[in-house]
């Protein structure tokens, strides 16, 4: 059975042609429409499509509320009109057009921020019952005696006890633990259980391996060390310290560790790592390149260069391969490794007006990833589209930090000193 619709935005242009679409969905009812064809006006946009698609919902559900969608032709989300997107992409309207629909992904709010002493320049969001409610801190690391310029949750004992290993720029990391669920009325000030000392500048950049046995960081002495995060004595690399307080009582001992391995080939600051799988690290350097590396041999096997110093690097999307950087300029690029000629990215989204400071893969997608700029703002990406599904302007300042967190929220901190959160973002 075919259905005419008119919507808000045909009724301003009466001789609108029309199209003939069949709307689909991979959602689960009450969000399924019927799935007969139906005549629309062919200068809808998604917003538009969305009145459509939520009026079809309600009839069939008279208590459906309207939600936002977004929506897919083969493959590649509409950001124009229908018409508009036919005759770009060379597409017939004389047939039934199938146009998909999904949840729209943009933060539905904003959660109040934590506000911090001076810049939050790192966050980590990969354990969702490490934060609490907005504005509450529970746990204050105390010890670095330099900015602490990377942080990264390397292992955790379900949401309970919680090993995080952070970077600064007093030339060492440190390894800290505890527990995440104490209740407790005041931040409780935690000491380093290990020192681990070795480079010869200040460290920019921690990433675990996927165990959380070992991470690597990289710094601006242009090399990448690897260490041992384990909290004995026992390896001929680490020796007991102990500090000692007021009153001749003695502290809980420290360790220090040394670097097991250090792996050189960057000619200026290794400015990110990551560690995804067990015997692949990549890096980003000022020196314009991202780097693949054997961590059992110790050997650099790929190099892409890109002309820009980089920022941030990270690894996800399709198969975990698509590799994502940022950089002196407002350009967020991706690379397929798997393809011949990957010196050439293989996206390109540049709506940033500043050089880009943090980027993120969502876990769960093989589309969606978040960047963070100088600019002020926080972008959500989808590689359907060019342009990005959404902006968070939650900053008044640089941000310097960007991550995922619980799966449907983006957090962020910046020079302004505050931790943001977004949350409601639906990701399928």
């Amino acid at each position: 059975m075919d259905m005419n619709i008119e919507t808000p935005e045909d009724q301003n242009e009466e001789n609108s042609r029309r199209v003939q679409v069949r709307f689909k969905t991979k959602l689960k009812p009450p969000q399924k429409v019927p799935s007969n064809s139906i005549a629309i006006p062919s200068n809808l946009t998604r917003f538009g499509l969305s009145s459509v698609v939520n009026n079809l919902l309600q009839a069939v559900n008279p208590e459906w509320k309207s939600e936002p969608f977004d929506f897919l032709i083969n493959g590649e989300l509409v950001r124009m009109s229908l018409e508009q997107f036919l005759l770009a992409k060379g597409i017939s309207a004389e047939k039934v057009l199938e146009i998909e629909y999904i949840k729209a992904v943009a933060p539905q709010k904003e959660e109040e921020p934590s506000l911090h002493d001076d810049w939050v320049s790192a966050v980590d969001g990969s354990n969702p019952g490490v934060w609490k409610a907005g504005g509450v801190c529970t746990h204050i690391l105390e010890g670095h005696c330099g900015a602490v310029s990377s942080v990264n949750i390397i292992k955790s004992d379900g949401l309970k006890y919680v090993t995080v290993a952070t970077a600064s720029k007093d030339q060492t990391l440190r390894l800290w633990k505890f527990d995440a669920e104490e209740l407790v009325n005041h931040p409780k000030k935690i000491r380093s259980f290990k020192i681990l000392r070795g480079h010869k500048a200040s460290v920019h950049s921690i990433a675990a391996e996927t165990s959380g046995n070992m991470v690597c960081s990289g710094s601006w002495d242009c090399t990448i060390s690897l260490w041992r995060t384990n909290d004995s004595d026992a390896a001929g690399n680490q020796v007991s310290i102990k500090k000692r307080k007021g009153n001749n009582q003695v502290e809980e001992p420290q360790l220090e560790g040394e670097a097991i391995s250090t792996l050189v080939g960057h000619t200026q600051c290794v400015s990110s790592v990551v560690w995804p799988q067990q015997e692949t690290i990549y890096s980003a350097s000022w020196d314009h390149s991202v780097r693949t590396w054997d961590v059992e041999m110790g050997k650099d096997l790929s190099d892409i260069f890109c002309g820009k110093a980089l920022n941030c690097i990270d690894i996800g999307g399709e198969g975990s391969a698509l590799i994502a950087a940022g950089g002196s300029d407002p350009i967020l690029r991706i690379w397929d490794p798997r393809k011949p000629g990957t010196s050439a990215p293989v996206f390109q989204f540049s709506s940033h007006n500043s050089w880009i400071s943090a980027c993120k893969w969502h876990n769960k997608s093989w589309f969606h990833l978040i960047s963070a700029s100088y600019d002020g703002k926080v972008m959500l990406w989808d590689l359907r589209t060019a342009w990005p599904l959404s902006v968070i302007d939650s900053h008044k300042d640089k941000v310097l930090c960007a991550d995922w967190w619980r799966g449907d929220s983006v957090i962020s901190g910046g020079v302004d000193s505050k931790l943001c959160v977004s949350s409601g973002v639906s990701i399928q």
